[in-house]
């Protein structure tokens, strides 16, 4: 193990030749050394790899070509005509007089074969194209050395290659009955079999939601002062789901409170049956946080309507910089958690009013040097030109606070050349106002309407269309308000569309048509 260069990541991952003997115990090769939290255990005990992949790897990536060679990829056994293609999950195979093996995974690349290569967005490529490498188990242990035969001695699944297995893990996920075929196959090991497991689980859970009501109670259960301007409430279901995974981080609830008022807030961390919000008094509150601060007590049973997730785990990325004002810690505090749990590089750079405006402390103090605090009562500053000039390579960016800092973070991001999706923008607020414009709904009988220069498309199409209009963030994160654009020119706004997007769609909640536009929802 050592560190990863310009990183403190520690890595196993450049391994050297071994001619001589080597003893093969149930966790590996004797003197192997990986990182324990994504890599090792006895469903990863060994990695297998192609040698005649690396001549491919070589003139696809010119540059760096000198760092295709065996071991690079971290694997212990290299092999000429073993491949994805002809290796099966199940297979067992002996080694020599020996060793017994059975497939268990194939290898899910992460972000250190990036940094290893020096190649940005190298990592999916070898699962797209299907040259990722494999995992053994170890049924008996031995000595090999090189040279040794491999014989396959059973083959218990010979349709389910390495490489159609990433075709149901990567590449078209939303196969139900493959997922479920999968799912049931219990020599794949338990990332892999767990990962569909889940799907099926989530497909199932969908379903069922569908059918059901589109809003549940919940009870207030805890109400905690964490700052003079922040408190933190945990809901919990008043009737719970079948038991649920935690939410993914950068979740958000749409909350309906018993005056009427419909907001949505940030998920701190929980489940879709418990979780815990964080919400600041607004200092121009519309009545949603004042009311929850002043007049909601535990106790109080409030309803949950849809929970979304709009934030995107950047797995490639070497590195991960979080930018945050005041109450935006709630956005990603799960995330950083996290990365700090499973080793990630990550620094987090955090403004508050002053000391005593910290929400979370104890988890905050936990993520240890990686949290900068600037203290602005004590004239401290972050620099966010400077944070984006030094970024580490290969670095993504998060970013949510006040809007002073999402412009000033757009700004610096743009003079810096990074790309879209080098960065996230989380807002809480948006500016929606702008010039009347009118709409053609081309699937409701060509009805028009029109857009006042205070009202949001989606407050017009909630109040003359009805419930067709699905909506949760309300500030241009999630899509969940996304509709189709017939024609017309659309000021576009918020984050959650891709340049792409923006040429057939547009976010009800934000943008602001031009003129005339034609839409269909």
């Amino acid at each position: 193990m050592k560190k990863m260069p310009g990183l403190e990541v520690e890595s196993g991952i450049d391994k050297n030749l071994r001619e001589g003997p080597i003893r093969v115990s149930s966790l590996g090769l004797e003197a192997d050394e990986h990182d324990p939290t994504f890599h090792g255990g006895p469903d990863k005990a060994i990695h297998g790899y192609c040698s005649s992949h690396y001549p491919g790897w070589k003139k696809e990536h010119p540059v760096v070509a000198d760092r295709f060679k065996p071991g690079a990829f971290g694997e212990n056994f290299v092999t000429k005509h073993m491949n994805e293609r002809n290796v099966c999950i199940g297979d067992v195979i002996a080694v020599g007089d020996e060793v017994m093996l059975q497939v268990s995974l194939p290898r899910q690349p992460c972000y250190k074969l990036n940094h290893r290569f020096q190649l940005k967005n190298f990592a999916p490529s070898t699962f797209k194209t299907s040259r990722t490498g494999w995992y053994y188990r170890v049924l008996k242990e031995g000595t090999v050395k090189a040279g040794d035969e491999i014989r396959l001695v059973e083959r218990k699944w010979p349709k389910w290659t390495i490489e159609r297995i990433q075709e149901y893990l990567h590449r078209n996920q939303n196969d139900l009955a493959m997922n479920e075929e999968l799912a049931a196959i219990e020599e794949l090991g338990k990332e892999s079999r767990g990962a569909f497991q889940r799907r099926v689980a989530k497909a199932k859970a969908q379903e069922k939601r569908e059918k059901g009501d589109k809003w549940r109670d919940f009870k207030i259960i805890e109400k905690t002062t964490q700052t003079p301007r922040i408190a933190s409430f945990v809901l919990e279901a008043v009737n719970p789901k079948e038991s649920t995974e935690d939410l993914q981080p950068g979740a958000h609830a749409k909350l309906k409170l018993p005056n009427g008022l419909l907001r949505s807030y940030s998920i701190v961390s929980g489940d879709r049956n418990k979780f815990e919000l964080g919400i600041a008094l607004e200092d121009k509150s519309r009545g949603g946080s004042r009311y929850l601060h002043e007049s909601m007590a535990i106790g109080d049973v409030l309803q949950i309507g849809r929970i979304t997730t709009d934030v995107q785990v950047a797995s490639a990325s070497s590195n991960h910089v979080f930018i945050v004002g005041g109450i935006g810690i709630t956005a990603f505090l799960a995330l950083a958690e996290g990365y700090h749990e499973v080793h990630y590089n990550f620094e987090m750079h955090y403004a508050v009013r002053s000391a005593a405006d910290v929400p979370f402390r104890s988890r905050l103090e936990a993520l240890g040097r990686s949290v900068r605090l600037y203290d602005r009562s004590k004239g401290e500053k972050m620099d966010i030109d400077d944070i984006m000039r030094t970024l580490k390579w290969n670095s993504h960016v998060y970013v949510c606070g006040p809007t002073r800092m999402m412009v000033a973070a757009k700004r610096a991001a743009e003079e810096c050349g990074l790309e879209e999706n080098d960065v996230h923008f989380e807002a809480f607020s948006a500016d929606t106002s702008g010039d009347p414009f009118e709409v053609e709904v081309v699937n409701r009988e060509g009805k028009v309407l029109k857009v006042g220069e205070e009202e949001t498309l989606l407050e017009v199409l909630k109040r003359e269309v009805g419930g067709d209009v699905e909506s949760s963030c309300e500030v241009g994160n999630c899509g969940t308000c996304k509709v189709g654009l017939k024609t017309g020119r659309v000021d576009h706004r918020g984050t959650a569309l891709t340049p792409e997007d923006k040429a057939g769609s547009m976010l009800s909640c934000v943008s602001r048509g031009i003129g005339r536009i034609s839409i269909a929802i």
